[in-house]
C-alpha cells in the first residue's frame, strides 16, 4: 500500500509540476511533449532573440564564450554574435522511452541471471548452499529468527551481500533475487512481506561495498588527479548507511542487537574491513585497480571452479542441474518486467517534469538564507536520483564533475553519494516483484531512512576530507 501511495504520489506531483511550468513559463511550452515522447538529450528549442534582447548578465557571458546556462536555460550565439539560439537540454527519456529501456534492462538481465542461477542449482544439489548456511547461522539467526535452522537462504543471502561488498552488482542481483524467492516459501501471507524480507532487502539496499570501482573509473577518464581518494569516504558512508538499515529494521521488530554473537560478528566483520582498507589506501591506483579485478573477478571463478569440483564429487549431473537452475532465472526476468515498466515511468514522469529542479533550487535557497556553504546543494541531485534510478545517478554525477571538475568539492561529493547507498525504489520493484509481493510495510520508510543516513555522512565525510 505504501509503494502504491508513493507511486501514485510521483505521477501526480510530477503532472502538476509539469502544468506550472506551461502555465506560467514561457521556455516549456513543450514540456508535455518532453514527458510522453522526449529522448534524452533532445534539444528543444525555445526562442531565437538578438543579442541585444537578453539580459545584461547573459549578454556579457555570451560576448566572452558563445555559449552560456542559466537556470537550465541554454543560450548559444553565433560567429556574427547577433543572434542567439534559446534552448533546453532534455535529462532523461519520455515515459514511452523508458517503457522500452526497462524492457530492454530486463533483457539484459536474462543472459547474467541465467549464468548465475545455473550455478546457484549445481551450488543447491551438491549441498553448498547448506554448507554456507550453517556457517553464517550463528549470526543470522539473531538478525531473522523467524528462519529455521540451517535454511538455504541463509547461503543466498551471504552470497548476495559478498558480491555487493566486492563491488559486483551482476551477480548480486541473482543472488539476491534467489534469496528472495527462497524466504517467500517461509512467507505465511506472500501478498504482504515478512519480516525477514524486509531485513534483507534493507541490509541489500544498505550497499556496503568495499571498493567502488566504476566510480574510481569514471573519475580516471574525466581527467582526476586523484580518482581513488574517494575510496575511504565511500567505504564509510555504505557501512554507515547499511548499519542504520540494521538498526531501524531491529526496532521495527524488536530484535536486540545487542547480543553477544551479533557484537562479535559486526565486530569481527569491520575488523576485517578496517584492515583491508588499511592495506588498499597505501596503493597506487593501478595497484588497486589489479587488486580488485583479482578479488572480485578471481573470486567469481574459485566460485564455480568449487561448484563444479563438489557437484562432481557428489556426483551431481552438472549440466543438467546447470540449465535447470539456467530456465529458472529466465522466468524471474520476464516476470519483473511489469514491475520495472512501472516505477520506471513514474521516475521518468519525476525527472522530465523539473520536480529534481524545483527541490535542488529549494535546498540551496534554504542554505543561503540559513548562512551555509552551499557548495554541497551542487553534489546533491545525484543523491536525490540514486533512490530512484542508479544510471540517473550516475549520469548526474558526469554532469556534476563536467560542471565543477572531477577534482572539485562538488565533484568528489557526487562521487561519494553514489556510492553510499543503493537504488530503493529499483531494488524495491525487482525484488518484491519477482516474488509477488504487493503489500511491502515499513520497507520504504525504513529504505529511506537509511539513504538518508547515507547523504548525511557522505556530506559531512566530504568536507573532513575535501574541504
Amino acid at each position: 500500500m505504501v509503494l502504491s501511495r508513493i507511486w501514485s504520489a510521483f505521477i501526480i506531483v510530477a503532472i502538476i509540476v509539469a502544468s506550472i511550468k506551461y502555465l506560467f513559463s514561457d521556455s516549456y511550452k513543450a514540456i508535455y511533449n518532453d514527458m510522453v515522447v522526449g529522448k534524452s538529450g533532445d534539444t528543444i528549442q525555445i526562442a531565437t532573440q538578438n543579442i541585444t534582447e537578453l539580459n545584461p548578465e547573459i549578454k556579457d557571458a555570451l560576448l566572452v564564450k558563445p555559449s552560456f546556462e542559466q537556470d537550465r536555460i541554454h543560450y548559444k550565439v553565433d560567429s556574427a554574435q547577433s543572434q542567439v539560439a534559446v534552448y533546453r537540454v532534455q535529462a532523461t527519456d519520455g515515459v514511452i522511452g523508458t517503457s522500452e529501456t526497462a524492457v530492454k534492462i530486463c533483457l539484459g538481465l536474462i543472459g547474467i541471471m541465467t549464468l548465475f542461477m545455473g550455478f546457484m542449482s549445481i551450488a543447491e544439489r551438491a549441498g553448498g548452499i547448506n554448507l554456507l548456511s550453517r556457517l553464517i547461522q550463528p549470526f543470522f539467526s539473531k538478525l531473522f529468527p523467524e528462519i529455521p535452522k540451517n535454511h538455504p537462504s541463509f547461503g543466498h543471502m551471504l552470497l548476495n551481500f559478498s558480491a555487493n561488498l566486492l563491488g559486483l552488482d551482476n551477480a548480486a542481483t541473482p543472488f539476491g533475487l534467489k534469496a528472495m524467492e527462497s524466504l517467500q516459501t517461509l512467507n505465511p501471507d506472500k501478498d504482504n512481506a515478512s519480516n525477514s524480507q524486509i531485513m534483507f532487502l534493507c541490509l541489500h539496499a544498505g550497499g556496503l561495498t568495499l571498493i567502488p570501482v566504476s566510480i574510481i573509473a569514471i573519475r580516471a577518464s574525466m581527467g582526476s588527479a586523484t580518482p581513488t581518494d574517494i575510496f575511504l569516504p565511500c567505504m564509510i558512508a555504505t557501512f554507515a548507511a547499511t548499519m542504520a538499515a540494521m538498526i531501524v529494521v531491529s526496532i521495527y521488530q524488536k530484535i536486540n542487537l545487542l547480543q553477544p554473537v551479533v557484537i562479535a560478528y559486526v565486530g569481527g566483520i569491520s575488523a576485517i574491513v578496517g584492515l583491508l582498507v588499511v592495506y588498499l589506501v597505501n596503493l597506487t591506483k593501478e595497484g588497486l585497480d589489479n587488486f580488485s579485478m583479482l578479488l572480485s573477478n578471481g573470486i567469481i571463478l574459485l566460485i564455480f571452479f568449487a561448484i563444479v569440483l563438489g557437484a562432481l564429487y557428489k556426483k551431481i549431473n552438472v549440466f543438467d542441474a546447470f540449465i535447470d537452475g539456467a530456465k529458472e532465472g529466465f522466468w524471474t526476468c520476464v516476470k519483473i518486467i511489469p514491475y520495472l515498466v512501472g516505477m520506471l515511468i513514474a521516475i521518468s514522469l519525476l525527472r522530465t517534469s523539473g520536480v529534481f529542479d524545483v527541490l535542488i533550487d529549494g535546498m540551496k535557497w534554504v542554505a543561503m538564507v540559513g548562512g551555509f556553504d552551499t557548495r554541497f546543494v551542487d553534489g546533491l541531485p545525484t543523491a536525490l536520483i540514486k533512490p530512484l534510478s542508479g544510471s540517473g545517478a550516475r549520469g548526474m554525477m558526469v554532469d556534476t564533475m563536467q560542471t565543477f571538475g572531477a577534482d572539485s568539492f562538488q565533484g568528489r561529493l557526487a562521487a561519494v553519494l553514489q556510492g553510499s547507498s543503493d537504488t530503493t525504489f529499483y531494488v524495491i520493484a525487482i525484488y518484491f516483484g519477482a516474488v509477488g509481493i504487493k503489500n511491502t510495510r515499513y520497507t520504504v520508510t525504513a529504505m529511506l531512512l537509511a539513504d538518508l543516513v547515507g547523504v548525511i555522512t557522505s556530506v559531512i565525510l566530504a568536507y573532513i576530507f575535501f574541504a
